[in-house]
């Protein structure tokens, strides 16, 4: 991946929270000019993702660290498999070893879970797509992952799309007696649409509202925990009366239900669960030639 001003600064800042002012363990028990020979290993199998951000790791430490990859990012690995190997100053390749496994484990999780649910849903059209429910400061990375594992970016920021959500709807008091006001929706979306190359996504929870909704023709509906008896029902309405509309299905997605709601009919499958509890994919480093 591209490693810009951005990704640097997170990795700078990643080594300052793990070393302190020095790694002092390494200090008194290597010699300054001690090198070495590591490997990482996968303790589990999945998709390996965050190659180059484990590289710059070691790399920001000292340039001249030798790191040689066996994968890239977005290739499968199995357990006990030797992922890359690290060449250098013991002291080095030692005091950035957490840090470069934490990444590798964290974003391998991400591809790893994203994975699975683009696996499942594999023979229909439906895309599986990431949220805004990224770890503070990692978010561009994080989304990174769920493109290893071979699902898509929904918008990176709030200045991206504009995706009206039920507390905009009641905040902005687009809602009276629980029905929506047309009129106001109305000249809300009229000035929308003045603004150029700006998507605009809608988010419903009943099939009365949806249909209310889709009349605006939005970009997409979000079907908000519909359950699947309804989800069809939304699809079959909007295929005979709104085909351009995208539909995308969110809320209480799991590996167990995700092909069901897939084979609904929907476009777009969004699930927060990769990027904000996905199970980090374990890894080691070990020393295997020192002098």
């Amino acid at each position: 991946m591209r490693l810009d001003r951005e990704v640097r600064f997170i990795i700078k800042k990643a080594l300052q929270e793990d070393i302190g002012h020095e790694d002092i363990t390494t200090l008194f028990t290597i010699p300054y000019h001690f090198k070495t020979e590591a490997v990482i290993i996968a303790k589990e199998k999945g998709v390996l993702c965050g190659m180059d951000i484990a590289r710059a790791v070691f790399k920001e430490r000292y340039k001249k660290v030798l790191f040689k990859a066996f994968k890239k990012d977005g290739d499968a690995f199995r357990r006990n498999q030797r992922i890359a190997s690290i060449k250098g100053d013991a002291r080095v390749v030692l005091s950035a070893e957490r840090v470069a496994l934490n990444f590798l484990s964290l974003f391998s999780g991400i591809a790893t879970t994203t994975k699975e649910f683009v696996d499942k849903c594999r023979g229909t059209k439906a895309k599986i797509l990431d949220t805004r429910k990224t770890t503070p400061n990692l978010r561009i990375l994080e989304k990174y992952a769920v493109r290893m594992g071979g699902g898509f970016n929904h918008r990176k920021s709030l200045g991206e799309a504009i995706l009206i959500k039920d507390n905009h709807l009641r905040a902005g008091k687009f809602m009276r007696n629980n029905r929506l006001d047309a009129v106001k929706m109305a000249k809300c979306l009229s000035y929308v649409r003045t603004l150029p190359s700006v998507k605009v996504e809608i988010e419903v929870e009943t099939l009365e509202d949806f249909k209310a909704i889709i009349k605006y023709k939005p970009d997409v509906v979000m079907l908000d925990n519909f359950d699947i008896k309804n989800m069809r029902k939304a699809v079959k309405f909007r295929d005979k009366n709104f085909t351009h509309v995208k539909l995308e299905a969110s809320g209480g997605v799991r590996l167990e239900n995700v092909r069901q709601i897939a084979k609904s009919g929907v476009d777009f499958i969004s699930i927060g669960s990769l990027t904000h509890s996905p199970k980090a994919v374990d890894f080691s480093l070990e020393v295997i030639q020192h002098r």
